[in-house]
């Protein structure tokens, strides 16, 4: 038994094995008889209708799981059940009127395969689905019915195991104290093919047995259950992360060139100078030395172009006084214009090389 939004750590989805198990209430309909054709000419010749009904009163489900969880809200699963309900009235066609009271319980066995879906999160509530199939061996344990005037009893103590089926709708309440630990509440629907069970009728004076055949019942069963899952390998929930720590400063420093030109003019070194100072203030340990080009010219040229205005820059800086193997040098030619432009538009902001010092 048993998990969009963010959700919490301890109501993350099963991932890897688990357990699950759930007790509670058991509820089935009154159940038709359909008796087969040798039962309904006994009751016939007997001067008896041929049909009735068992009621039951309301009993104990009980399941135990061990499944897998892929971690995505989808689970499989292999599930044992039993559930046990007592017989309140067996009820009689027309003609055998009514077998007044009854005796005896009905109990069944199964083992089903289960695929479930954990839905999400809605406050601090997983809802689920899932669907089954099986195998279920049903038993009527000394079912018997007393009716016209006592001169009738119907007996059916028999077993029979058929395929099996369920659709299955919970709530799972995950225990933040207990990671992977998770409170469930679901309802169930089984069903079965129809079980075949010898039946006897008798007149319970002499003794003289009045008809024989076999019931064919429907089955089916409505279970409330309360229980625990436990995702086996669940991690207790992470501490808080540590502050990340800041992000340290960084200064972009800009060189313009002339035209067509790699050299640098006055006010290029003095920039270098401040990049250099800037370096030196705030203990840097890494600058990078971009070039660029405009769109005059071929691709190749202004590739080559911005390389080597780079390389002065780079060359300039470590004149004075910083380390070359603190200085990347890239070159990125046209491809990264300040202003965009059409081809072969000469744009001064275009040529230049970036300093960020970091």
């Amino acid at each position: 038994m048993t998990s969009v939004c963010a959700l919490p750590a301890a109501a993350q989805f099963v991932d890897g094995p688990y357990v699950a198990g759930g007790v509670g209430l058991n509820l089935v309909p009154d159940t038709d008889l359909n008796l087969d054709q040798a039962a309904a000419r006994g009751l016939g010749a007997a001067g008896y209708g041929a049909g009735g009904s068992v009621g039951l009163s309301p009993g104990f489900a009980g399941v135990l799981s061990l499944g897998w969880g892929f971690g995505n809200g989808l689970r499989a699963e292999i599930e044992g059940s039993f559930r046990s309900n007592d017989v309140d009235s067996v009820s009689g066609a027309a003609g055998w009127a009514s077998l007044g009271g009854g005796s005896g319980r009905q109990e069944s066995w199964g083992v089903m395969g289960n695929v479930l879906l954990d839905l999400g999160v809605i406050g601090p509530v997983m809802p689920y689905v899932g669907i089954g199939a099986g195998y279920v061996a049903t038993e009527w344990n000394g079912v018997r019915g007393l009716g016209q005037n006592g001169a009738l009893r119907m007996t059916i103590d028999d077993r029979d195991g058929r395929f099996a089926y369920q659709g299955i709708a919970g709530l799972a309440f995950p225990l933040s104290f207990a990671p992977g630990l998770a409170v469930t509440a679901e309802y169930r629907f089984l069903g079965t093919l129809q079980p075949r069970f010898d039946a006897r009728w008798d007149n319970p004076a002499t003794g003289a047995t009045v008809a024989r055949g076999a019931a064919e019942p429907d089955n089916f069963n409505h279970s409330l259950l309360l229980g625990l899952r436990y995702a086996i390998t669940a991690a207790p929930a992470a501490p808080a992360p540590a502050p990340a720590a800041a992000p340290q400063a960084s200064r972009t420093f800009l060189v313009f060139f002339d035209w067509n030109r790699a050299d640098l003019t006055e006010r290029a070194r003095q920039i270098i100078g401040e990049a250099v100072q800037h370096a030196r203030t705030q203990r840097s340990t890494r600058i990078e030395v971009a070039g660029h080009a405009d769109r005059s010219g071929t691709v190749p040229f202004n590739q080559a172009l911005s390389r080597r205005r780079a390389e002065t820059v780079a060359a300039e800086l470590v004149r004075l006084g910083i380390a070359r193997d603190e200085i990347a040098v890239t070159a990125f030619g046209e491809t990264q214009p300040l202003v965009a432009t059409a081809d072969d538009v000469r744009e001064p902001q275009n040529r230049r090389v970036e300093i960020v010092v970091r």
